[in-house]
């Protein structure tokens, strides 16, 4: 049970669609910033490599340390925006990045330690997309949600961002530019989400506490469902947000720039087809576009654990696995917008979320391993082929049944 904030608005259309096409841009924008300040390591996992000497599971440790603490974060900032809605925050986490921005930027850049410390707390930016899912599932119809929350799942697209820029800026101006500069973008956006942001008319507010809320749906079967692909879909695409340019590096010998400009169009591409696979998933359903994607990374996966040419094979296999990522990853929550009561979407986003980010903490840490103990990465990719067929088995029988339920 919960409570509205204002009387119900007919057929949950909240305000005007001029209303919501600024409120979704709105939170997209928060999502680009965030996930931009969220993955400025990445790009300089090599960098940090050879100028402090660390090894292959060191490097992969330190790309992957911001992306669990955002994923576990989820959890509670999800209930909380239930609790307190996408206004309050939106500025909130995203003034509270810019602390460890600067750190990173300032101090935390010259050891291990230190940039382990600050890419914990750099974790706090990727809990944004718990704000965000509720946030605009509250302002857009269940007909129209897929696409929305895909548009607003694009925002994913901040670490392509990062990918672009960050190494450039440090070529050009030094270590701490990249990060100040997302400071400062940071704070425009805080301020402006302060003023501008509003919550739907009609959203619930739910009663009790966030642990009740989290109990409540912990108790979903979608909760669980949803999470186990998330953990494939948007866990596979945030694996090799983070990892890739190590692995092109390493595997392909490409110089740092051209690993990371790859990345960026393996994260481009993610983000493009994410809003596509929630507008098919309003039209085909969930379950059909979450089968195709599935078995789209199951054989990209397989073909890259032979490490073939990077042109046209390794390339071919890298862009078909990123738009089959994007396409499941908007598919989930779409299931989501699906299945899940409006006013428990914010509590079983942060599990799914954090289960997606968990997803994408375990890969580099497993190819750093493999890759330190027999020079391959054959293995990994193997294994990712292995967890992509099992999940989509599991689409077809367990979810598929779920869906007809309803």
């Amino acid at each position: 049970m919960g409570t509205r904030t204002s009387p119900p608005v007919a057929g949950r259309s909240a305000g005007t669609a001029g209303r919501r096409t600024l409120m979704l841009t709105l939170a997209t924008l928060g999502f680009v910033v965030n996930f931009w300040a969220w993955a400025l390591l990445s790009p300089l996992g090599p960098l940090f490599k050879d100028s402090l000497g660390l090894s292959a599971f060191q490097q992969a440790l330190l790309v992957a340390v911001p992306v669990v603490v955002g994923s576990i974060g989820r959890i509670p900032v999800g209930a909380l925006t239930d609790r307190f809605g996408g206004r309050v925050m939106f500025p909130l986490v995203s003034a509270a990045t810019i602390v460890p921005v600067l750190f990173l930027g300032v101090w935390g850049h010259s050891s291990l330690p230190a940039l382990l410390i600050g890419g914990f707390f750099l974790g706090i930016g990727g809990t944004t997309f718990a704000v965000g899912v509720p946030f605009v599932n509250s302002w857009f119809p269940p007909r129209r949600r897929g696409l929305a929350i895909g548009v607003f799942g694009a925002g994913m697209g901040g670490t392509a961002i990062s990918a672009l820029t960050t190494v450039a800026l440090v070529d050009a101006a030094g270590i701490t530019t990249p990060f100040t500069v997302t400071a400062a973008v940071l704070a425009l956006y805080a301020v402006a989400a302060a003023l501008l942001l509003r919550d739907a008319p009609d959203r619930t507010v739910p009663a009790g506490s966030p642990a009740r809320r989290l109990a409540e749906a912990a108790r979903l079967p979608v909760t669980w469902h949803a999470s186990a692909l998330y953990a494939v879909a948007f866990g596979g695409y945030v694996a090799f947000s983070v990892y890739l340019p190590a692995y092109l590096r390493t595997a392909y010998g490409l110089t740092q720039s051209d690993a990371a400009n790859r990345m960026a169009g393996f994260v481009l591409l993610a983000v493009v087809m994410r809003p596509l696979g929630g507008w098919l998933s309003d039209r085909l359903g969930p379950v059909r576009v979450l089968t195709a994607s599935l078995g789209v990374v199951t054989a990209g996966a397989a073909l890259q654990s032979f490490t073939p040419a990077l042109m046209p094979l390794g390339t071919i296999a890298f862009l078909a696995m990123a738009a089959a990522l994007g396409a499941g990853s908007g598919a989930v929550f779409a299931l989501v917008a699906l299945l899940v009561p409006p006013n428990r979407v914010g509590s079983v986003t942060g599990v799914v979320g954090a289960a997606g980010g968990l997803g994408g903490f375990v890969p580099p840490l497993v190819m750093g391993a493999l890759y330190g103990a027999v020079s391959s990465y054959a293995l990994g990719l193997a294994a990712l082929a292995a967890v992509a067929a099992t999940a989509l088995l599991f689409t077809t029988t367990t979810v598929h049944r779920a869906t007809k339920e309803r």
